[in-house]
């Protein structure tokens, strides 16, 4: 990213923006397809940028960050070991027993229906604990 642009210059929105410009590959594709993706699932999603660099998008509470890797693109749900997952989309960090994450690899499709299902969940989850 232009190192004259800090994280004061600009929103969360604009550095998201800047980083998936800055990345010019598959990786910055598969960012912003799956950011389309969460704000189409949740309309109200807000996104900050948080750990020098890191997308992470909330509604009440955090709901997923988007890291990018060398070889992936990697989404991690906040808490994501409490959600169901009957299409089996998490296939990193399952070890843990809150986080899990999706790894997105160049080429691969994106099942968007269950992505967006997944994405609703976590709000879902996020508003219960909330309350």
């Amino acid at each position: 990213m232009n190192k004259s642009a800090t994280p004061k210059d600009k929103t969360p929105s604009q550095l998201i923006d800047a980083r998936i410009k800055e990345l010019g590959d598959w990786r910055g594709e598969t960012l912003s397809r799956l950011r389309m993706l969460l704000k189409e699932a949740d309309p109200d999603v807000v996104e900050e940028w948080k750990w020098r660099g890191v997308p992470v998008w909330y509604d009440n509470g955090m709901i997923c960050t988007g890291e990018t890797y060398k070889e992936v693109v990697k989404m991690t749900f906040a808490k994501g070991a409490a959600l169901k997952d009957p299409s089996g989309l998490f296939n990193s960090s399952l070890e843990g027993n809150v986080r899990r994450a999706i790894d997105f690899r160049e080429g691969e499709k994106i099942n968007e229906k269950a992505l967006k299902t997944l994405f609703r969940a976590a709000v879902v989850l996020n508003q219960a604990k909330k309350a």
